[in-house]
């Protein structure tokens, strides 16, 4: 039987399909191997953390209400109202939670039903590079042309890792046929921040170029230093903005899967197009919990950045004494970490061998590159620090006496 079709340009565009076989994400298969060989896993991102009380309680108490069918496609009343409300108070973003808000089955889903519904066969879509993999196997599905700005390193005279975006990169990745630019910031896997300049400058070729934004805002709360700024915040943007943002990180709930979508009533009615008839509704009794979530107080939020930051300093310490070059992250879960001064060229076949050698999981880098050519970065791995403390402390152990006759 022939099983070809749309699914082998997503899986090919993503890495996965090698001789015409298809092979788990690189998520997957580390992941295993980290069960399989006992390892720590800082390789995928999910926290080690409880959600908030308030979150939790408010989640068993709609379970036991009752709160378990259908919700309603665009999302329950009250989870729309708390993210129109998160958006004023946070940004100054007005939106109305009757028509400019729509409720997905995590940012997965909005990010697969926007590119789904908005870009046509042949059309060009701008990312970062690297990229969180989603993005590509979509703009793949959707036959469209993936374009991306490269994130560029360089060595400060602190021997750490320096991330940047140039402007007349982003810049010059626009053309006549770019349809849509997909921003992520903060960003994933770097956890760098892009600021105003780099933000205008998208802003000003989406409008020279007719094109649409749509953002991935998932770490919006996590950052470590300047808060984030939206791009819908800037001169001419909101208007052709589709926010996305999810519950999953900020809470430590990427199990519950709740995002959303926020963009002027066109744009939602197109997205609601496509996202209706893949999910169609989710998640009922998390909706009025991730509500709740985002009612609480701004104090709350810093205070699970501070607690985040404080893990983020931990790793990057250890990592700097053990031999590696690192890279601050700004924000988000992940710091980027090269391995070259440790005599590794190679970060993808180093994070194959470092589960039985040190017993501690990594991603290469180059999971988040186009074929996996990444480069002057061929030699950088991500590592999770939203883990606890006694995990990160163990892995920086067990690195070290990996580490130690290599130096």
């Amino acid at each position: 039987m022939e099983t070809t079709g749309p699914w082998t340009r997503a899986a090919a565009a993503a890495g996965l399909l090698i001789d015409g076989e298809a092979r788990p994400t690189v998520f997957a298969r580390m992941s295993a191997k980290a069960t399989a060989t006992g390892a720590l896993n800082l390789g995928q991102g999910f926290p080690d953390d409880a959600p908030p009380a308030l979150v939790a309680d408010a989640a068993i108490a709609a379970i036991r209400q009752g709160r378990n069918q259908y919700p309603p496609g665009i999302g329950e009343a009250v989870l729309r109202e708390a993210i129109a409300e998160h958006q004023a108070q946070w940004y100054g973003l007005r939106w109305d939670a009757a028509s400019e808000v729509l409720v997905t089955t995590g940012a997965t889903e909005a990010l697969a039903a926007t590119i789904l519904a908005l870009v046509e066969p042949g059309d060009e879509v701008v990312t970062l590079e690297p990229f969180y993999d989603q993005y590509a196997a979509m703009i793949a599905l959707a036959g469209g042309v993936h374009r991306t700005v490269p994130v560029t390193s360089r060595s400060e005279g602190t021997g750490d890792l320096m991330l940047d975006v140039a402007e007349e990169d982003l810049r010059a990745a626009f053309s006549d046929r770019t349809r849509l630019v997909l921003v992520n910031t903060p960003h994933n896997p770097t956890g760098l921040m892009l600021w105003v300049d780099a933000l205008q400058a998208i802003v000003d070729e989406a409008v020279a170029h007719d094109a649409i934004i749509v953002t991935d805002e998932v770490y919006e709360h996590l950052t470590f230093g300047p808060a984030h700024l939206p791009i819908a915040t800037l001169p001419g943007a909101q208007d052709r903005t589709v926010s996305i943002s999810s519950a999953g990180k900020t809470f430590s709930v990427t199990g519950w899967k709740v995002g959303w979508i926020t963009a002027r009533p066109e744009l939602v009615t197109a997205i609601t197009g496509v996202k209706q008839w893949l999910t169609y509704s989710s998640g009922a009794p998390f909706q009025p919990a991730v509500a709740a979530g985002l009612g609480m107080p701004t104090s709350a939020f810093h205070d699970l950045a501070q607690d985040l930051r404080e893990r983020r300093d931990l790793l990057t310490d250890g990592l700097r004494r053990i031999g590696f070059r690192v890279s601050v992250p700004e924000a988000g879960y992940f710091v980027v970490a090269d391995a070259a001064p440790l005599g590794e060229a190679d970060a993808a076949a180093l994070c194959e061998r470092l589960p039985e050698e040190a017993g501690v999981l990594g991603i290469p880098l180059s999971a988040f590159y186009r074929d996996g050519q990444a480069g002057d970065a061929s030699s950088y791995l991500r590592l999770a620090f939203c883990k606890n403390r006694s995990t990160l402390e163990q892995s920086l152990e067990r690195l070290e006496t990996w580490a130690a006759p290599r130096r």
